[in-house]
């Protein structure tokens, strides 16, 4: 199978559906305007920090317990936990902080639930350290964390991606079950290489995350076939990841298909600070490609690699990731030696020394 890493999903066109296509020409606007989000998230002064992005990670970074001191602490952290089950109409907060951890890894939950968690370090951060404040150059998040750094960045409201998040991931649970598949890992092989291997064995590349560590995906027996094909040509160490899906392949179509209508009617914003798209690796502004470049990614690779790449040819030295773990630093520490790098993923680390 060919590997698309570039162009067109394919998918439906987001400007021929209702709400997308004349906002703009008519004076009307995408307008955040949910309880929370009369007002943006965070609020920005006019000082642009250059050398500053604020990372938000995707799947794989949950753990049962996330956020639980958080919520204990600090009012405005419980504030958007228990709006989130508001919205959510179910106590997503007792999976998130209680478990049982087969609970939490379900995608439906697990998708909201790190999005929750990232945007309430953000907000207790925000308020806690006023040299965050300070806008930065861009944001960026790692599949469902551009959802978190759209919310950063003024272009989506809390409540609209929240309940978005949740579509998206009941969607990518169901088309995991309907359209079988898998990923795994393979690294200390080059690009070009992971291309032909799945080329070959009619996997699909998923995730290019930094030189030299890229995640495949596709149907089980394709995936096999590709890691044996992998260690063939020399990979230092492959391996199958445990998730639910082919996730960013073109087993989650329908995914894609189903998230088309959810993302034309929410409430978009252009936003204040760009964001750098999961597919394409640059900057993003305007309030509809923020939604093509949603539905995109459903189906196509996320361009990790190519995006830090990018922002440090952009100057960018300091990266501040915000939500559980530290999975988005260590790969931009690993590309980008001299930069600063800085978690804030627990009550403890919310107070920076910036």
């Amino acid at each position: 199978m060919q590997v698309a890493t570039n162009g067109s999903s394919g998918l439906p066109g987001l400007r021929d559906l209702p709400g997308t296509g004349s906002d703009r020409a008519s004076g009307a606007g995408s307008r955040i305007t949910s309880p929370l989000t009369s007002t943006p998230f965070v609020s920005y002064s006019e000082r642009v920090r250059a050398d500053r992005a604020f990372v938000f990670p995707g799947q794989g970074a949950q753990s049962v317990g996330m956020g639980k001191e958080l919520y204990e602490q600090f009012p405005a952290a419980r504030e958007l936990f228990d709006r989130a089950d508001e919205i959510l109409d179910f106590k997503l907060s007792r999976v998130i902080f209680e478990g049982p951890e087969d609970e939490l890894q379900q995608t439906r939950n697990t998708q909201p639930a790190i999005a929750i968690t990232s945007l309430a370090l953000l907000r207790v951060a925000f308020d806690l350290n006023p040299g965050l404040q300070d806008r930065p150059a861009y944001v960026a998040g790692h599949s469902l964390g551009e959802y978190s750094a759209l919310v950063a960045a003024g272009a989506l409201g809390f409540d609209d991606a929240i309940r978005l998040l949740r579509t998206r991931g009941q969607l990518m649970q169901q088309a995991g079950e309907s359209h079988p598949g898998t990923m795994a890992a393979i690294l200390g092989l080059d690009l070009a290489d992971c291309d032909e291997v799945c080329r070959e064995s009619g996997a699909e590349i998923c995730n290019i995350n930094a030189p030299g560590q890229v995640v495949i995906g596709g149907r089980r027996d394709a995936v096999a076939r590709a890691l044996d094909y992998a260690k063939a040509r020399g990979a230092a160490k492959v391996i199958p990841l445990s998730v639910s899906g082919a996730f960013h392949s073109s087993l989650m179509r329908p995914a894609g298909d189903g998230m088309v209508q959810p993302i034309a009617t929410a409430n978009f914003a252009d936003a204040m600070v760009p964001v750098i798209g999961n597919c394409t690796a640059r900057p993003i502004t305007e309030a509809n490609e923020l939604r093509g470049d949603l539905v995109d990614h459903i189906c196509r690779p996320v361009q990790w690699s190519n995006t830090v790449e990018w922002l440090g040819d952009k100057g960018i030295t300091t990266y501040i990731e915000f939500g559980p773990g530290r999975v988005l630093t260590a790969i931009i520490k690993r590309m980008q030696r001299k930069a600063t790098c800085i978690n804030v993923s627990d009550a403890e680390s919310v107070s920076i020394d910036l």
